[in-house]
């Protein structure tokens, strides 16, 4: 779950021209093209498996309500419009387990099933109830295994393959409706909580053994899969997400397999990857969506860090720069963290020591907020055009009109440049600022405003919306 890949230095649409600073009536510096549109933009979210969110719960009454306004707030925390859940295929219900709502096998794949709900979910349920009090309410949810008795290898962990796959076979049977239908009552479930889940998943990084809860897939196993569960998700109304693998790259082999079979291809509604063998710096092969589906840097080395540039791949910066990335380069239309909260050396937004009644906030969290507070579901990627050197810049219009334009100064210099931008109001997220509104940024008036950028620094400018005197 935490590995560490190697960060991309990429300036995205980026034009080097000599750094005198921008003088009124001058071409503006960051020269937005309202013409040009890309992706549309799902949101940002982040992951509340593994029984995480149950130790916000643990925590007492005031600090679990301090946590969830930080966690889950859209004006003054991470402002997140999707989180993702994990269905469980585990019998036991320890810490760091995801039980499974069947975890005994009923008697083989024909067997009228014997599924338990415990209306808990290792404390997912009473975490997505928060959040739609908060105003989210899109839910993707995803297996990381089948239950062992339906694979290969008979254990939800260390890898295996479903039974009945292409060139899977096993003594029990073919599971693989079976498993469609035991993903899809998981969200049935939910639906009795008054729960939507909106998006289905039956895989995480089929690419990669683990030894916690895993299963293999092969790019033409997925798709076959892809067309057993797509009737069964579309008759409850779900959409199907495929295929969360390692690295980003590598999901183009899982995308060209569905997009060359039509029926696979007919059934999914999503495509996603993961950040960790490659990052998300260029465009899958896939006519559906893309969501950057699960990604963090590697604590293992940093330990806890809460710096916004130290120089470690756990800084906000370059967590900031992992998301200008998955946008502006991969036109991903979400970028989705891996752990919201967990405990100890974790990468994680908060970390939360349960068993002392505290946590502690990293940067890394206002890295994340900068981008899902101010650009928000429905809103559209447009052209940008930067004219400095070491700067990353891309722009958003959001569904209400207001354009918002995300700028990263990767340099140890002030910048000065202009903006396209009308009237802009500037936030600052830096080692000093945890995403606070920056008065002296933005100064002179007319269509192109001067912004001077703090060395080191994300600067969130949001415009005017059209029409307003």
């Amino acid at each position: 779950m935490l590995r560490s890949p190697t960060l991309v230095a990429a300036i995205a649409l980026a034009v080097v021209l000599p750094t005198t600073p921008a003088h009124a009536g001058s071409p503006p510096g960051i020269d937005i093209d309202r013409g040009e549109t890309h992706q549309s933009i799902d949101g940002f979210g982040y992951s509340i498996a593994f029984q995480r969110s149950s130790l916000v719960h643990n925590l007492s009454e005031r600090k679990r309500e301090e946590v969830l306004d930080l966690l889950l707030d859209s004006r003054t925390g991470a402002a997140p419009s999707i989180l993702r859940l994990g269905i469980g295929s585990s019998a036991s219900t320890e810490y760091d387990k995801m039980l499974s709502i069947q975890p005994t096998d009923p008697g083989g794949p024909t067997a009228p099933p014997t599924y338990r709900w415990d209306g808990w979910d290792g404390g997912q349920v009473w975490y997505t109830k928060e959040a739609r009090k908060r105003g989210i309410d899109r839910f993707y949810a995803d297996a990381w295994s089948a239950p062992g008795y339906m694979k290969d290898n008979g254990d939800e962990n260390n890898g295996g393959s479903l039974c009945g796959v292409p060139g899977v076979s096993c003594a029990g049977g073919d599971w693989r409706e079976a498993y469609a239908r035991y993903l899809v009552q998981y969200t049935r479930f939910y639906r009795q909580e008054g729960i939507r889940i909106d998006e289905l998943g039956f895989t995480n990084e089929p690419d990669w053994t683990a030894p916690y809860a895993s299963m293999r897939f092969t790019p033409a196993q997925a798709a076959d899969f892809v067309k057993v569960l797509g009737p069964v998700a579309r008759a409850a109304g779900v959409k199907v997400a495929c295929c969360d693998s390692f690295g980003w790259q590598q999901s183009a082999a899982y995308a060209q397999a569905i997009e060359s079979d039509p029926q696979a291809r007919r059934y999914l509604d999503l495509f996603t990857g993961h950040g960790y063998a490659s990052p998300a710096d260029r465009q899958l092969p896939t006519t559906a969506p893309t969501w950057m589906s699960e990604w963090a840097p590697s604590s293992v080395t940093d330990g806890w860090n809460e710096a916004w540039d130290s120089g470690r791949g756990t800084d906000g910066l370059a967590v900031a720069e992992r998301i200008h990335d998955t946008l502006a380069l991969a036109d991903s239309s979400a970028f989705v963290f891996w752990l919201g909260s967990s405990r100890g050396a974790t990468a994680a937004l908060v970390q939360v020591d349960d068993a002392n009644d505290s946590y502690r906030v990293s940067s890394r969290l206002y890295a994340f907020a900068a981008y899902s507070r101010f650009v928000r579901p429905g809103a559209v990627r447009i052209g940008v055009d930067s004219t400095r050197e070491g700067l990353k810049v891309s722009a958003y219009r959001n569904a209400d009109g207001t354009e918002v334009v995300q700028i990263i100064n990767t340099t140890d210099t002030a910048v000065t440049t202009s903006v396209d931008l009308r009237r802009p109001t500037a936030y600052r997220t830096d080692s000093t600022h945890n995403l606070e509104k920056s008065p002296g940024t933005v100064t002179g008036g007319g269509p192109h405003p001067t912004v001077t950028l703090a060395p080191r620094s994300l600067t969130t400018l949001v415009g005017d919306r059209p029409g307003r005197g």
